[in-house]
């Protein structure tokens, strides 16, 4: 009776383990208890469209080790060095702009300035010289177009568990913000979301699409 008693317990226990932890994140495939991407929920996956890939498949690499951390170790250090985010989403009262549909994808001289930028793997920190150029050059740009403001999107490849890449992919697109914030560019013109794993630049099943796809993309808007 004691065993079947302590069997129950466990089997109650596992349950509830679960349903806490399915209750950290929305529906809509974006932590809600982060700053990056809280309050944009919901409008913020129209800005891409809804071409959405997602696959709940793990490919493991043959020459480039894969540790993933835990999820919890990434949501107790997502506030290391974070800027507070923006009083308002676009398109909310008080925002001074219309929603985030109005944002769009930079063309023609704007695109050599909002260039994507590649993470490692693991890794929320730009490491090359060539994506800290990236910066200065949206930096300086957005200082002296004081009406542009953008949106920061963090993308993930597929390997690794759906939270832990959106997770990770706050954690991107809130560093590039917090670099901006630090280079002198408004913090109430920056927004940001995580897309973790879901809508890859590439589709491939290899390190290349990998190294494509752990990026930040950029969308601007200008305001009249």
């Amino acid at each position: 009776m004691n065993k079947t008693r302590t069997f129950i317990t466990l089997i109650c226990a596992a349950i509830l383990g679960i349903t806490a932890g399915c209750s950290k994140k929305s529906n809509n495939g974006v932590w809600d208890d982060n700053q990056t991407s809280g309050n944009y929920k919901g409008s913020a996956r129209s800005l891409w469209g809804n071409d959405e890939v997602s696959s709940d498949d793990f490919f493991a690499s043959s020459d480039e080790d894969f540790i993933a951390l835990k999820d919890d170790d990434l949501r107790s250090q997502f506030n290391d060095g974070a800027i507070p985010q923006p009083k308002n989403a676009p398109g909310e009262r008080g925002s001074g702009i219309p929603g985030i549909e109005a944002f769009h994808s930079p063309v023609g001289a704007e695109a050599s300035v909002f260039k994507n930028v590649y993470f490692n793997t693991d890794d929320h920190i730009l490491r090359g010289q060539e994506y800290v150029a990236v910066i200065e050059k949206i930096a300086s740009h957005m200082k002296s177009n004081i009406n542009v403001y953008l949106y920061i999107a963090g993308h993930c490849d597929e390997r690794g568990p759906e939270a832990y890449n959106l997770s990770l992919g706050a954690r991107r697109a809130n560093y590039i913000r917090t670099l901006l914030v630090q280079k002198g560019v408004d913090p109430e013109k920056i927004h940001t979301v995580s897309y973790g794993k879901e809508r890859p630049a590439d589709l491939g099943h290899n390190q290349d699409a990998w190294s494509k796809n752990r990026r930040g993309e950029f969308k601007i808007y200008q305001k009249k």
